[in-house]
């Protein structure tokens, strides 16, 4: 067995800021934050603590049309007509989008109203536009949360309200932000935008600025959503990006509004200035040569098939030790894509994580000829 201790240029996504090193009190009912390119998470209060998701319940609403928008099922520019029954959330005491019985609405504007404004009214629209009613678009929204490992989820909605039943918990709301920026990042911008007018029926176009208090505070957050009822309190799904990193925290309970804003705020900080996320490798691309025996190259170039980034305390990058494991040299013939050896990623000498590492091309055998060479030269020098 051959190792390969790797003394990695590693990327380090350093921050420069202060935040003191204790531990971290979040005056929340409960709270989880993940590095996003890990996908460490990095603290948890609770996770698993049933909530009422609130408006956070939105989040899963656009997935669904997003999902449809990328398979090509569903277009920006279609519209549905609003129903009675979406219009009665348009009604004083709810967030709407100030939709009117017979508006045709274009799928875009329904989105922008969901995410800006967070309009239940625009909720039920897209719903039923999409699939005839709000239950059937409910059993769509649960067949998804299934689908990216939500287990402890169940939407009765499309936007949150009103439902003793639509449960879920941090960690799962956690695993639907995260989905929703990994796999529409072009839609995902959506959730950044800080207004949004509808130019009603009936009436002057009307402005709304969007809940995310964090939008406003230029510290890089860029989404997701708030949540409120008056049983759990206010809610928040929040995300940051600086330079190339990305954090993502969820928080149910906090007992305001200010305390929402300030307590998410100071979870994210915590996260970016308490740990570094460290690049080991990307997706199909070249991460090192592995020796060959007996095979027209010496060499056999490597990949891993999954981005891999590790997050560790600050100033720790000491203790994080990657090895290439592999029974070497590799005996040609050598397919592209067979497994040929393993990454193993320790911190302070306890394993981490081990990682498959696929051949990149094809190796062929040396002919009979160049094979005596070889085992010649091999007897005489050794492996060198």
């Amino acid at each position: 067995m051959k190792k390969i201790i790797l003394s990695l240029i590693l990327i380090l996504f350093s921050l420069q800021l202060t935040v003191s090193k204790a531990d971290i009190n979040i005056r929340a009912r409960t709270a989880i934050l993940q590095d996003f390119l890990s996908g460490q998470i990095l603290y948890e209060k609770d996770a698993d603590r049933k909530i009422f998701p609130a408006s956070m319940t939105k989040i899963m609403t656009t997935i669904i049309a997003f999902d449809l928008l990328t398979k090509g099922e569903l277009n920006l520019n279609d519209k549905f007509i609003v129903s009675e029954n979406a219009w009665r959330l348009s009604e004083s005491g709810y967030s709407s989008m100030f939709i009117m019985v017979g508006d045709q609405i274009s799928v875009e504007n329904l989105l922008k109203g969901i995410i800006v404004s967070s309009g239940n009214d625009a909720c039920i629209a897209l719903a039923e536009g999409i699939s005839g009613t709000e239950e059937e678009f409910a059993t769509l929204m649960n067949e998804k949360a299934q689908e990216i490992g939500m287990e402890n989820t169940n939407f009765s909605n499309s936007s949150g309200i009103n439902a003793p039943d639509n449960l879920s918990t941090v960690r799962d709301i956690l695993i639907m932000s995260n989905y929703l920026i990994k796999n529409y990042p072009n839609y995902y911008k959506y959730f950044k935008k800080k207004e949004f007018t509808w130019d009603r029926t009936g009436g002057d176009p009307i402005t709304q600025g969007n809940r995310n208090p964090l939008l406003y505070k230029n510290i890089g957050a860029d989404g997701i959503k708030t949540g409120y009822l008056s049983y759990e309190k206010y809610s928040l799904a929040s995300s940051i990006k600086r330079n190339d990193r990305r954090l993502i925290a969820v928080g149910s309970g906090f007992s305001t509004k200010t305390a929402r804003s300030k307590q998410s705020l100071k979870l994210l900080t915590w996260g970016l200035t308490n740990f570094d996320t460290i690049k080991i490798s990307n997706n199909n691309e070249f991460f090192s040569e592995l020796d060959v025996w007996n095979g027209k190259k010496n060499k056999v170039k490597v990949y891993t098939k999954e981005d891999i980034y590790k997050t560790i305390p600050k100033r720790k990058k000491k203790y994080l030790k990657v090895v290439i494991e592999y029974n070497g040299p590799i005996k040609a013939p050598i397919k592209k894509d067979e497994i040929v050896g393993k990454i193993k990623i320790s911190f302070k000498d306890d394993l981490m994580d081990s990682y498959d590492l696929y051949a990149s091309e094809d190796i062929k055998k040396h002919n009979v000829l160049s094979k005596i060479i070889n085992s010649i030269n091999f007897l005489i020098w050794g492996d060198v």
